[in-house]
C-alpha cells in the first residue's frame, strides 16, 4: 500500500465540533476535492451513524475524507461500508500489528476489538462527493456505563503511534481499497470483507425501527446485504443494527 498517501491531503486540527461536518461545509462551499482528509485531536460533537452521537474517550482518532462518488468501483450499490472498513481494519492494523487476531469487521463497517465497539464508520453522500467519517478509540475508550454497551481500545493490544500517523495509516489502506473496488470489482472486496467479518454460522439479530430478525450469519449477497439464516428461511438484510450473540443464545 506504499504510496497511498501522495493521494490525500491531510489538515490536522487540535480541535473541531466534527470533522464529517467540517468536511460537509466544505462539499457545500464548493472548496472540496477527491482527496481531501481532516483529523481532529479533539473532537466535541462527533457524529455517528443513525443520528447517534460519537462519544470519543480521549486520545482517539476523528478522521473524515473525501472521495469522488463517480470514481466508485463498478459494482457501485452498497460497496461503499465495505471499502471502507476493509481499509479502517488494514489500517489499525498497520498502526499496531500486535492486534492481529483481535480486531474483525462487524456487517457493514463497524470494526470490533475482541468482540467489543473499537471503530466505526459514517458515510455520507453530498453531490458528486461521498464522506467517509471514521471514529476509533485508540488510548482508551469511553464509559461504558453511558453508552449502554460493552466497548475497547486500541491500547489494549500494545503502544499505539500518534494519532496522525494512524490516520495516515488508515488512508493507505482506504485509497488501497478503492483502487481495488474499481480495479476487480465488488467481488473482490466481499471475499476479503468476507474473511475479516464474523464467521459464517455467527448468531445475529438484527434490529431496526419494528424489525427484529434472529438467525446465523449465512454470507453477504453479491451487493453487499446481509444473508441471515433463520427459522423462517433465508432472509436479506438491507439496513439495521446488528447483535453478535453467543452461540447457543
Amino acid at each position: 500500500m506504499s504510496g497511498q498517501n501522495d493521494f490525500w491531503r491531510l489538515s490536522c486540527f487540535d480541535e473541531l465540533p466534527s470533522t464529517s461536518d467540517y468536511c460537509l461545509n466544505a462539499c457545500r462551499s464548493g472548496s472540496a476535492v477527491a482527496g481531501m482528509a481532516v483529523l481532529a485531536r479533539n473532537q466535541t460533537r462527533g457524529r455517528g451513524s443513525r443520528g447517534r452521537n460519537w462519544l470519543d474517550g480521549g486520545q482517539g482518532l476523528a478522521l473524515s475524507a473525501v472521495l469522488d462518488a463517480a470514481q466508485a468501483g463498478p459494482d457501485v450499490l452498497g460497496g461503499w461500508p465495505f471499502v471502507a472498513s476493509l481499509g479502517f481494519y488494514d489500517g489499525l492494523l498497520r498502526a499496531v500489528p500486535a492486534a492481529l487476531g483481535h480486531l474483525m469487521i462487524k456487517w457493514p463497517n463497524d470494526i470490533l476489538l475482541d468482540g467489543r465497539k473499537m471503530a466505526g464508520i459514517l458515510i455520507e453522500r453530498e453531490g458528486e462527493h461521498v464522506l467517509i467519517g471514521m471514529g476509533a478509540n485508540l488510548a482508551s475508550a469511553p464509559d461504558q456505563n453511558v453508552l449502554e454497551r460493552q466497548v475497547a481500545c486500541l491500547a489494549q493490544c500494545g503502544a499505539v503511534p500518534d494519532v496522525a500517523i494512524v490516520a495516515r495509516h488508515v488512508l493507505d489502506g482506504l485509497a488501497w481499497w478503492h483502487a481495488q473496488w474499481r480495479q476487480k470489482g465488488f467481488a473482490a472486496v466481499r471475499t476479503a470483507w468476507l474473511e475479516k467479518a464474523h464467521p459464517l454460522g455467527t448468531p445475529l439479530v438484527v434490529q431496526g425501527g419494528t424489525t427484529y430478525e434472529k438467525g446465523l450469519f449465512a454470507g453477504l449477497a453479491e451487493d453487499g446485504r446481509l444473508l441471515l439464516d433463520t427459522e423462517g428461511g433465508m432472509k436479506t438484510i438491507a439496513t439495521g443494527d446488528i447483535l453478535l450473540m453467543e452461540k447457543g443464545a
